[in-house]
């Protein structure tokens, strides 16, 4: 075909998408996710001719004009595939459930979703991202947060430093985030301080959720929590203030949180998931690399095993009794 391929990562094109996978993933709540595809009726649209690429980005606190960006990408990718492309914007619920509902190809979600993508459709998840404030590079770290002030120090191992939280204050990050709870409670699990998520407040003397990184350190900051569990790179801009991060200090860190990256839906055929991903990989060259680090502050991408760079995730909610 000669004819200019047209991309369709425009606005109407993301409400017609994301108006059909909401009014699931939104209006069903958490149980529109768990249902599943009857089989046949995925093995017919498997078979189905592939006429155009679908990807959801993620939406994230610290990304703005997410959409335009994105879809600037998409046209990107359009010309690498050789096919339109469809870049939209999404919630991780939302994105889980349009590729489970074969409404969507691709998604840039974090390691969580990626984990519920592989249980629902049987996505892999193919690329992760590289940033500069992930302490390991495609991977980060965990942290329990206090004051510059706290009596609270590190100890000779990670037990004798977490036991003293016993009868603290706690804010996480909320009880789905990854590092700001999962992670921790994994670790509090695996050094066998608690036995559980139901059993922290036997533990802790208060525990407290907030709405995202910056809420939970800003209750340690204003004196309502002793510790707080985030990222590493929440405490730097935007989350707080570079003064506000001059007030706090990392008590201890949980290393191998995986980053967020690219998730293949498997109906995808092997050819074309290959270009797709060596699409991806030219969002790594000086000609594009701008505009894919104003996405998500992204360095690169890399590729990866999904098992191996997923499998921390996997032990720590297995540890914290949780599913994906």
């Amino acid at each position: 075909m000669n004819t200019k391929l047209k991309v369709l990562a425009g606005a109407s094109a993301g409400l017609l998408l994301l108006g059909g996978l909401t009014a699931n993933a939104v209006g069903l709540g958490q149980r529109a996710i768990a249902q599943t595809t009857p089989k046949g009726d995925r093995d017919l649209r498997a078979q189905a001719p592939i006429n155009r690429i679908r990807i959801v980005f993620a939406n994230r606190r610290d990304a703005t004009d997410l959409q335009n960006k994105a879809t600037q990408v998409g046209q990107i990718l359009s010309k690498e595939i050789g096919m339109p492309v469809e870049a939209v914007i999404g919630d991780e619920t939302a994105a889980v459930e349009a590729l489970r509902a074969d409404r969507a190809d691709v998604a840039f979600v974090a390691g969580r979703a990626a984990l519920k993508a592989e249980q629902l459709a049987k996505a892999q998840m193919y690329l992760a991202e590289v940033r500069s404030d992930y302490s390991g590079g495609n991977t980060y770290d965990s942290v329990f947060v206090v004051r510059q002030d706290s009596p609270l120090r590190p100890k000779g191992s990670p037990k004798q430093t977490l036991e003293q939280l016993k009868g603290k204050k706690m804010a996480f990050t909320s009880r789905t985030s990854g590092s700001g709870f999962i992670f921790p409670v994994g670790e509090l699990v695996g050094q066998g301080l608690v036995s559980g998520p139901d059993r922290l407040e036997s533990f802790f003397g208060n525990v407290t959720y907030g709405d995202g990184y910056s809420s939970a350190l800003q209750a340690v900051l204003k004196g309502q929590a002793e510790v707080a569990a985030v990222s590493e790179y929440a405490l730097l801009p935007p989350w707080i203030t570079a003064a506000e991060g001059k007030q706090l200090r990392v008590l201890q860190q949980v290393s191998g949180v995986p980053a967020h990256g690219i998730v293949i839906d498997d109906r995808i055929p092997a050819p074309m998931r290959e270009k797709v991903i060596n699409a991806f990989m030219k969002m790594n060259e000086p000609a594009n690399n701008q505009l894919f680090r104003s996405l998500y502050n992204s360095q690169r991408l890399v590729k990866v095993d999904h098992t191996r760079h997923l499998a921390t995730l996997r032990q720590a909610l297995q540890r914290a009794k949780l599913e994906p």
